[in-house]
């Protein structure tokens, strides 16, 4: 859910247990502990398999055929949808794994994934970026400046120790400490949720910032904090890191329709990538491309160009 922008790195399993010792009281934007600004090694999903389809290739726009390359833009700090690989430089992700895949539906050599910074994505489709797959949220503001094409919806999740041994209770986290991200909406979230745990004469929560949902999860597993509140992707993708030491508790909530992006005036390219995501869903690539990253619950069904509208 990526209203706010977060910087998100999300690092090996091992390196969760090395701050296990660090002073829950402390809510802090630095990092702390080996590894905390290394990534986990991801194997990224072999598009091999995908044959093109002629009938959606036919209706690839002259420039991009010309090209032979789908160019995606995408800010690449906000895993399991797109983040780095261990060199620091190279894209990896569920998002950059779908626009290789979409490529191959559509008969183009390549999809390619280059780093933007998130707000520069939208200005730029049609010149430097064919697509933004992005983890774009679809809104009302965004639809009107694109097409967007949705394929999976993502909400919010709570994570736990596993077996939940301080019976953390995701309807009612009055008097807990919850683990967020700073600067995410679940830090809005968690916070409001406080506000209203007071007003009711419960005890609030005490909501703690950190820059890296890894340290999160390290002081979760450690017992330092009761649970952690996250997009339900990153929970999913931190829970699969955590080797078995962590769990989902809860239904996801808040969930909301996330869609790549296309340039407003190109109406032929949102409907040929509208056909090849579809394709995609219906013939089981975009779930067993998203479970590699523990997000096959938030994959769609029905790709929608321009939703709602």
């Amino acid at each position: 859910m990526r209203k706010l922008p977060a910087a998100l790195l999300l690092t090996a399993t091992a390196s969760m247990a090395l701050a296990a010792c660090s002073d829950p009281s402390t809510s802090s934007t630095s990092q702390s502990g080996e590894g905390a600004t290394s990534t986990t090694a991801v194997e990224s999903f072999d598009t091999s398999s995908i044959e093109t389809v002629n009938e959606i290739a036919a209706l690839v726009p002259a420039a991009v055929k010309e090209r032979n390359v789908l160019r995606n833009g995408a800010s690449t700090d906000y895993a399991p949808g797109e983040f780095r690989a261990e060199d620091g430089q190279t894209p990896v992700g569920y998002d950059v794994d779908i626009v290789n895949a979409l490529a191959k539906v559509m008969g183009l050599k390549e999809g390619t994934t280059t780093h933007a910074e998130f707000p520069t994505i939208i200005p730029g489709l049609g010149s430097k970026f064919d697509i933004g797959a992005s983890s774009f949220t679809i809104t009302e503001e965004r639809l009107a400046e694109t097409n967007m094409i949705s394929y999976v919806e993502v909400g919010s999740a709570y994570a736990v120790a596993q077996g939940n041994p301080k019976n953390f209770d995701p309807t009612n986290a009055c008097g807990t400490t919850i683990g967020v991200q700073n600067g995410t909406y679940q830090q809005e979230y968690a916070e409001h949720l406080s506000e209203e745990c007071v007003a009711g004469g419960n005890e609030a929560i005490k909501v703690m910032p950190l820059d890296l949902q890894t340290d999160i999860a390290t002081k979760v597993i450690g017992g330092q904090y009761d649970a952690t509140l996250a997009d339900s992707t990153v929970i999913g993708y931190t829970v699969e890191l955590s080797g078995g030491k962590l769990e989902q508790v809860g239904d996801v909530i808040e969930s909301e329709p996330q869609g790549i992006v296309v340039a407003k005036d190109d109406t032929e390219l949102a409907n040929a990538i509208q056909k090849a995501m579809q394709y995609l869903m219906d013939n089981g690539y975009l779930t067993k491309i998203l479970a590699a990253y523990g997000a096959e619950n938030a994959g769609l069904t029905k790709a929608e160009l321009n939703p709602g509208l």
